[in-house]
């Protein structure tokens, strides 16, 4: 049997969530207890992997197991027993031939930016830039990175055999001091939401320009970027499988 599982998570004192040697992390933190309940060794498939400090309002996992499984029994037992940094929403069971990370259509993720005074409070979850920034300019920039492209430039991961995304949208909204960027894409390289935000913190602080954007992809160099912006700021919104 294949189980479906969506959870929400504070990412602040993770060190992202795939399973790591003698760190705490969301993935290793859910196999322990899931090992627990279930009385067997279990392993997950997560939707995404996320990097230190992020944090995700909708994250998927699978996991298999022999046994039919009471799933309201099994959500509450998650919830009890896990730290309560995750919570379980919801259960459901998948065919088995489903793949909590390949079957994914599209991500949204979001960013806030805290363009007031500095708040302490605030501080693990959105990036503290405490200065203006000009809108207009941000989403004239942004939709130089909508569409299908190389994002080479945007990932530190030398390894991949294919950078090409689609990035579906990108929506800059303001809410009183904050703003709040959206991005949709059928996938996302290592770090490239956080070099696209630092992209746009560039161009606001005129160190980049909006001309510069095509020679940065076509360069497929990340040294021709700058700054990678800051993960606490960062959110996984929505995972799509149709």
């Amino acid at each position: 049997m294949k189980y479906l599982v969506n959870i929400t998570f504070d990412g602040t004192l993770f060190y992202g969530t795939s399973p790591q040697p003698k760190k705490r992390t969301i993935c290793g933190e859910i196999e322990k207890v899931l090992s627990k309940i279930l009385n067997e060794d279990t392993k997950i498939t997560p939707c995404s992997r996320l990097d230190k400090k992020v944090h995700a309002l909708n994250f998927y996992f699978s996991f298999d197991t022999n046994n039919k499984l009471n799933i309201e029994k099994l959500k509450k037992s998650l919830n009890s027993l896990i730290t309560n940094e995750i919570y379980t929403k919801e259960i459901k069971e998948v065919n088995n031939t489903f793949h909590a990370r390949f079957d994914v259509k599209n991500k949204e993720y979001f960013y806030i930016i805290e363009t007031g005074d500095y708040n302490p409070i605030n501080r693990n979850y959105m990036l503290m830039y405490n200065k203006k920034l000009n809108i207009d300019l941000i989403k004239k920039a942004s939709t130089y990175l909508e569409g299908t492209h190389n994002f080479k430039s945007f990932t530190s991961d030398n390894e991949k055999e294919n950078y090409i995304r689609t990035i579906n949208y990108i929506k800059i909204l303001e809410e009183g001091t904050k703003v709040i960027i959206y991005i949709n894409a059928n996938g996302f390289l290592k770090y490239m939401i956080r070099n696209i935000v630092g992209l746009f913190l560039e161009i606001n602080e005129g160190k980049k320009e909006i001309k510069d954007i095509p020679f940065i992809l076509e360069s497929k160099d990340r040294t021709k970027l700058g700054i990678k912006a800051e993960p606490n700021g960062l959110y996984l919104n929505k995972v799509n499988y149709q």
